[in-house]
């Protein structure tokens, strides 16, 4: 392997591996020929080849230091929490506590295997990047053309390019017929991009929109091309991404300096301190993770219950479509604020489909909602007189008659045929039906359009079979010209046509002649006309649609020979206009639905698309991401709302920091954009969720909190870069990803809630009974440690997890997403956690007191904690009491935990069983219902085996106390009901202060004038927590 020089400087993207004075797409061909040293005609010699791999390298993507099970392996046991096990469970040992040290060595354990595995696969994301390198190219070496192995392509070198190619390296290109190729990895766009040669662009241009270059790893869809190599292996576009990739980020602070670069020794050692201070906080996991894991300080008996809570709900993800590579991300999506999602093939369909048809002198033709764009059986057509620029300002199809079958369209409509005439037979896709059903193959708007006119059963393949067309001539589409025609002769009529497609502009330019109305002869063509069609052209493009024209004539000169036989210009020339058809990439059937329900949610999707501005602006008001209207937005927010990458990524961090609000669509992405946009969201507290299918949604995956990739349209590298990937590709599946991370989040505050609430109790109840002195003056426990222990870690821990298996409420969908700010630990949450914890304190100091002094003689004894005697008995007793009431506590407690507002006995507010709905509810989860009885059950060998009794828990059997025991347990239910019912009081009411507004506004409040958002640009947040 060659040698790599040393990257002095940060790449530049677009720029060669050795920078010359401009990026390559910012000058003439010849220009980047000259200064690369290159020769367009003979290529490098063998020698020159040699040369420069020695100096830049291998045309290979960086191994780095490639995956490391040993440091892998540290990782998972050098951490704060696992040190922490591994002492308590050498202090268990040591104090011969075998099975709670089991216990602890098998949680170490699996936490260890588990999450080993889990960041091995992680580190093989590069290795799938590895994998799109192309094996072999086609050189000039010495004026011969030779095919070499991709890795030996240096900068210099002239690449022939053909259909079917993978480009082998960053190319600028040189000449080109007819040439395209596939970048949605790269870039995002669905539709193949047609290379300009001789174009040039500004420098900072993204890359979607550079239309002379050639990018590595994209594929040669049609046509040929020459090139020069600018850029190899890491320097390429798809190195770029590589390296981000990798990059895990500076861990050193930098130095505060002044203006002129120097920095006093004070800022050094503050530099310096704020670096020991982030080593520590990311060895003990209070600075990383998601905000649960920051948040979250819970006894380490609930490791267990968490890791299981989390397995559960993996589980039920993968019967919703999902599937779940990182545990925490469950948790964490709860959390989500923000959704940046790619739009081709997330929102949408990832398929060209086409809407509207309008013919001047009959109406506009429109498709339906189809769920499967190849199938011209699905999907209504429906025809309205009105053309597209009165469909648009109306903003309605209101006068569209639907549901007539294309016979009844297509009768005396002579119009509508000529168009399908142009339609069908100026293309070159196929699509037919199959017993696997329909099946379609070549260009995507070809396809589209093929489509079309076959809803009309006007099919190019029944046009040559019972219409007797036959094909005379074809000129393929011409990046210049902007048109495709054929020539196509009729056996029945003798006639010759030429059908044409092509630009708008450059089609109604070439045509001389119109018919304006149904049954009237052709007229001229007027420059007035002419601004019409462009109207009606801008009226489809608002609606997010691709547009194109359609003309043709009768072809009166010699047919046969080759095409180059024909004069194209003349052809192409004083042809009779037929009409428009407008194209789109259609969302989801369900993109609209889940980008309402996010809304509702308190989630705000942004679209990050390398579409252009308006079709992107167009489908993102389809779906619903921009409001309807831009009315009443103020001006700088409406700026502010839709953007381009190119006026993104020219804004420093400081300029973004200001905008109002940050874009709701960004246009002709690139993958720095992405993951520029993630991190201004995580400046602003945001809590970024990113979609993505694509090489280039890779970087802003792993950077984003919640990395979701597409399952089946999805690259293996954006695969490996999320944490959780949906397995049918549908938007809507993250709802049901952010629904489980919401209940899993409630689940936990349950569980937390629960033990926490006991801890309060067991502590509160020890502490205050040190109060009770025997003859010797030593404190008499309450409860016996072992008691304390059994509730713990036997009576509290299967509950625990059964709260972790409860389903979603309802209303889960309907709430703001949870502050990262708070964590699980809510104001009410807290003030919970103390008012149930100090009431059931209270009832079991109460019922020790009882049956100590209320029905005993107050005789507290000797050394009643060590052992049991006869003067012992009373306190025995009174601590079984106790014991009992503090396990009955924590179950009936686990019950009410299920809702934690609503009564135990009205969970179901909407029930008819008024008196049995909680027997419906305490079953509806079987393991808790279980859990809770196991719980009963096993109090009564604690209490009546002898030995166990007094020798371990330090208790002896009750008769009459068991009456005390049911007054506690009625006293509890009281106390805990009368707590949620004034919860209850106190929500409702402030409910009613906030008012109830329409969807749109709510969601989009802060965009409605700029005066509300100027000030603190992303209250977003405090504005979601407050619904």
């Amino acid at each position: 392997m060659g040698k790599k020089p040393a990257d002095e400087e940060p790449h530049v993207s677009g720029q060669a591996n050795k920078p010359i004075s401009q990026p390559p797409h910012a000058l003439p061909h010849a220009t980047v020929t000259e200064e690369l040293k290159a020769n367009t005609e003979d290529g490098l010699t063998e020698q020159e080849a040699k040369s420069r791999l020695d100096e830049y390298g291998r045309n290979e993507l960086d191994d780095g230091p490639g995956v490391q099970p040993v440091k892998i392996l540290i990782r998972q046991v050098a951490n704060a929490m696992m040190l922490v096990l591994i002492l308590a469970m050498a202090v268990s040992f040591g104090i011969a506590s075998y099975i709670e040290g089991g216990v602890i060595l098998a949680v170490i354990i699996l936490n260890i295997i588990v999450g080993f595995f889990q960041e091995f696969n992680a580190e093989k994301t590069m290795d799938s990047l590895r994998s799109l390198s192309s094996p072999t190219a086609v050189a000039v070496r010495g004026g011969n053309t030779v095919t070499i192995p991709t890795a030996e392509i240096v900068p210099g070198d002239v690449v022939e390019l053909k259909t079917g190619d993978t480009v082998p390296a960053d190319i600028r290109l040189v000449e080109a017929m007819n040439f395209e190729t596939d970048e949605a990895l790269l870039t995002g766009e669905s539709l193949p991009v047609s290379k300009e040669p001789e174009s040039i662009f500004d420098a900072d241009i993204g890359a979607g929109d550079r239309l002379n270059v050639a990018f590595s790893s994209s594929t040669v869809t049609k046509g040929r091309a020459r090139g020069v190599v600018f850029a190899t292996g890491m320097k390429t576009e798809i190195g770029t991404i590589a390296a981000a990739l990798r990059a895990t980020g500076n861990r050193t602070r930098p130095v505060k300096r002044k203006p002129d670069g120097s920095a006093k020794p004070h800022r050094y050692a503050q530099a310096w301190g704020l670096t020991a201070g982030d080593f520590v906080g990311h060895f003990l996991g209070v600075n990383v993770g998601t905000p649960l894991q920051r948040k979250l300080m819970i006894p380490a008996c609930l490791i267990v219950v968490l890791t299981i809570t989390m397995a559960a709900g993996t589980k039920r993800m993968v019967e919703r479509h999902v599937i779940v590579r990182r545990l925490d991300s469950l948790e964490a999506l709860g959390a989500v604020t923000d959704i940046c999602s790619d739009k081709t093939g997330t929102l949408t369909q990832g398929k060209m489909v086409a809407k509207r048809a309008w013919i001047p002198c009959v109406g506009t033709y429109a498709v339906g909602t189809s769920n499967n764009p190849v199938d011209p059986t699905q999907g209504d057509l429906s025809h309205t007189e009105k053309p597209p620029t009165a469909i648009r300002v109306e903003n309605e199809n209101t006068d569209e008659k639907g549901g007539k079958s294309y016979e009844d369209l297509l009768d005396n409509n002579a119009p509508l045929k000529d168009y399908l005439n142009v339609a069908s037979l100026a293309n070159l896709a196929h699509v037919h039906k199959t017993e696997d059903g329909w099946k379609a193959r070549g260009d995507p708007t070809e396809i589209a359009i093929q489509v079309f006119v076959s809803r009309f059963n006007w099919n190019r393949e029944r046009l040559g079979r019972e219409e007797s067309w036959s094909q005379v001539a074809e000129f393929p589409f011409d990046s210049d010209v902007k048109k495709m025609s054929v020539i196509f002769a009729n056996k029945n009529t003798s006639k010759n046509m030429v059908f044409t497609k092509g630009a708008v502009e450059r089609i109604i330019g070439s045509c001389n002649l119109v018919r304006l109305e149904k049954g009237a002869e052709l007229t001229e063509m007027t420059e007035d006309f002419r601004s019409t069609i462009l109207e009606n052209m801008e009226a489809l493009a608002g609606q997010g649609l691709r547009v194109l024209a359609l003309a043709s004539k009768e072809y009166k000169g010699e047919t046969g020979g080759d095409d180059t036989a024909y004069d194209r210009a003349a052809i192409e020339s004083e042809l009779t206009f037929q009409g428009l058809i407008g194209l789109y990439d259609p969302p989801r059937v369900e993109s609209a639905g889940a980008v309402k329900e996010c809304h509702q949610a308190g989630i705000t999707v942004h679209m990050l698309t390398g579409d252009h501005p308006g079709t992107a602006k167009a489908i993102a008001r389809q779906v619903g991401i921009v409001p309807s209207s831009d009315a009443a937005v103020a001006r700088d927010v409406a700026d502010a709302m839709v953007s381009t990458a190119s006026a993104f990524d020219k804004m420093s961090d400081e300029e973004i920091d200001k905008l109002p609000v940050l874009p709701l669509v960004i246009a002709r992405c690139s993958p720095t954009t992405k993951v520029r946009m993630i991190e201004a969201l995580h400046r602003r507290d945001c809590f970024a969720a990113m979609t993505g299918d694509g090489v280039n949604d890779s970087p802003s995956l792993k950077r984003a909190d919640v990395g979701i990739a597409m399952g089946m349209a999805g690259s293996d590298v954006a695969k490996d870069a999320s944490d959780i990937v949906l397995t049918d590709d549908n938007f809507a599946s993250i709802l049901n990803a952010i629904e489980e991370g919401r209940r899993m989040f409630d689940n936990i505050q349950k569980f937390v809630l629960h033990l926490l609430a006991e801890n309060i109790a067991q502590a509160c109840t020890l502490l205050i009974g040190l109060a009770f002195k025997d003859a010797d003056g030593q404190s008499v426990f309450p409860l016996a440690p072992v008691e304390i222990l059994w509730v713990i870690m036997i009576t509290s821990g299967m509950p625990d997890m059964g709260l972790g298996l409860e389903i979603a409420a309802p209303d889960i969908m309907a709430r703001p997403p949870q502050s990262l700010k708070t964590g699980i630990f809510t104001r009410e949450i807290i003030i919970d956690i103390l008012v149930y914890g100090i009431w059931m304190a209270c009832l079991c100091l109460s019922s020790f007191a009882l049956v100590m002094f209320g029905f005993g003689d107050g005789n507290l004894g000797t050394n009643c904690n060590g052992s049991y005697t006869e003067i012992c008995d009373t306190v025995f007793r009174a601590r079984a009491t106790t014991f009992v009431c503090l396990t009955w506590f924590a179950l009936f407690l686990a019950w009410e935990m299920v809702n934690m507002r609503r009564s135990f006995f009205r969970m179901q507010p909407k029930s008819k069983k008024y008196f049995t709905q909680w027997m419906y509810d305490v079953w509806r989860n079987p393991f808790l219902f279980w859990a809770v009885i196991a719980g009963f059950v096993t109090i009564f060998p604690t209490l009546y085996i002898p030995v166990i009794n007094h020798v371990v828990f330090k208790h002896t059997g009750i008769t009459w106390e068991w009456g005390v025991v049911l007054v506690e347990g009625f006293l509890f239910f009281g106390g805990v009901e009368s707590w949620k019912w004034a919860k209850r009081i106190y929500f409702r009411r402030t409910a009613k202060k906030t008012g109830q507004a329409d969807l749109e506004s709510m969601v989009f409040s802060r965009y409605l004038n700029s005066d509300s958002v100027s000030s603190g640009s992303e209250g977003q947040v405090d504005e979601k927590k407050a619904g």
